[in-house]
């Protein structure tokens, strides 16, 4: 006897066709292998009771609260409960019925059908690149005097441009220049002052390098100049957030686009009350309206990335949880990019300074890739580049 952990449509198919199950049996299977959990929150009682009824009747369950059935309560969340299969039906059955459930039903298709995207197609304003056959590496190059890890060591030009170059041999896919540092505490700088950082390293490197360039900033002006320069990608910590500018600027400039999450700004994310209600839910709604803003500037969909924002307004436990729980961003169907490099949160519990945080950056990388991030945002490129190929073995095995 044994008791089968089922991932995904391809893993069902593949132990039904070992049983000797016929094609149509195998196609109306696999969908009853995997079991979800959909919550939707804060939803009218008489939508929690329509949608508890259906699943009864479909096989699952919903559960909601108890002062639904009478309507003594305003508002539910909805913890849907069923077979892959069961929830299509339920979007099927939904569609027809008034509340809003049509568009809840449009949602969960949508969210079902993004679960089991595998690839990716990345596009920046010089190359197109496939994400999910592997995971990528961003190697990180910061020219500033006063980051976390590795402030001052890269502030020279030519220093800088040697070590793009040695990550590139490394196994680097992209390089993400970065001009201001946005460790807890840290103070911005004026764009004159990040200009001045940048643009030289980009410049110089952009002729010597094959992979994409990417800048690090919040301000659209840093970033325009720094496509013009050479960059393809821009790495906007705010999510369009600080500056208003910065969606139209990826639009115009044709640039990839990453957005992501962060609570407050670098000099004040780790202050006063990290509380989330609900982490991972908190994250996707901020993420997706970053993402409509993206839309709305003209930036296209297949030029953006999402980043959970590790280290951004979050507690030491909250990191840990976020990737732990990373799948569930798969419902935005969007590639994923992770960035735990030598953080604080690693230190926690391994001890030393942030260049002595190899081994705990390794844990995190491998368990990031198998809970379905695509590019790792690190320091230490030959030795992620490693762990990343064994990860990505596991995963696909």
């Amino acid at each position: 006897m044994k008791i089968l952990s089922i991932g995904s449509p391809e893993e069902a198919k593949d132990i039904l066709k070992k049983i000797g199950v016929d094609s149509y049996g195998v196609g109306s299977m696999a969908p009853k292998t995997l079991h979800l959990n959909i919550l939707l929150e804060s939803q009218p009682c008489k939508v929690a009771n329509i949608i508890k009824q259906e699943m009864l009747s479909l096989g699952g369950d919903a559960a909601i609260a108890r002062g639904s059935v009478a309507c003594s309560v305003e508002a539910s969340d909805i913890l849907i409960m069923g077979t892959e299969k069961q929830i299509g039906q339920l979007s099927k059955k939904l569609r027809n019925q008034p509340f809003g459930l049509k568009k809840i039903a449009e949602d969960l298709s949508q969210a079902i059908n993004n679960l089991h995207v595998k690839k990716y197609v990345f596009r920046t304003s010089r190359r197109k690149m496939i994400l999910g056959e592997r995971t990528l590496i961003m190697g990180i190059l910061n020219v500033t005097p006063d980051s976390f890890s590795d402030g001052g060591m890269f502030s020279d030009t030519d220093r800088a441009v040697k070590q793009a170059l040695k990550m590139e041999e490394e196994g680097a896919d992209i390089i993400d220049i970065g001009g201001e540092s946005t460790r807890p505490g840290s103070k911005p700088v004026p764009a004159r002052v990040e200009l001045q950082r940048v643009l030289p390293v980009i410049e110089a490197l952009s002729r010597k390098i094959k992979i994409p360039i990417s800048i690090d900033t919040q301000k659209a002006q840093v970033a325009r100049r720094a496509v013009e320069a050479g960059a393809e990608i821009i790495n906007d910590i705010s999510a369009l957030n600080t500056d208003k500018k910065m969606g139209r600027t990826a639009g115009e400039t044709g640039a990839g686009l990453v957005l992501m999450h962060m609570r407050g700004r670098p000099d004040n994310m780790q202050k006063g009350d990290l509380t989330y209600g609900n982490l991972l839910g908190e994250i996707a709604e901020y993420l997706q309206k970053s993402v409509q803003t993206a839309l709305k500037a003209g930036v296209e969909k297949d030029k953006i990335i999402l980043d959970p924002g590790i280290g951004f307004g979050k507690t030491f436990e909250d990191n840990y949880k976020l990737i732990k729980n990373l799948s569930q961003l798969k419902t935005l169907g969007l590639p994923l990019l992770v960035g735990p490099s030598r953080k604080s949160f690693i230190g926690k519990i391994t001890g030393g300074e942030p260049r002595e945080r190899l081994e705990g950056t390794a844990a995190a990388v491998a368990a990031a890739i198998m809970n379905g991030c695509h590019i790792v945002r690190v320091h230490d490129v030959a030795v992620m580049k490693k762990v990343a190929a064994v990860t990505d073995a596991i995963v696909r095995a």
